[in-house]
């Protein structure tokens, strides 16, 4: 009876490795950016514009995180 055994050599291992460690750190760099930009146009608005969106000042960061992270 025979037998056969294919091996990958280690360097395509490590190479995928990285290329999934880049791809993830693409898609947090953008949910960072998206969470800043957000921050930054909530707290440009004035406290009757947040008012009437339901919002208040203190609630900016957390709207802010839901909508770039809780996708």
């Amino acid at each position: 009876m025979a037998y056969t055994t294919q091996t990958q050599p280690l360097f395509f291992g490590v190479i995928a490795s990285m290329k999934t460690a880049f791809e993830d750190y693409k898609v947090a760099a953008e949910k960072r950016r998206n969470f800043k930009k957000t921050v930054r146009e909530l707290s440009e608005l004035t406290n009757r514009e947040l008012a009437d969106l339901g919002l208040s000042r203190a609630m900016i960061k957390g709207v802010a995180y839901e909508a770039a992270y809780k996708n």
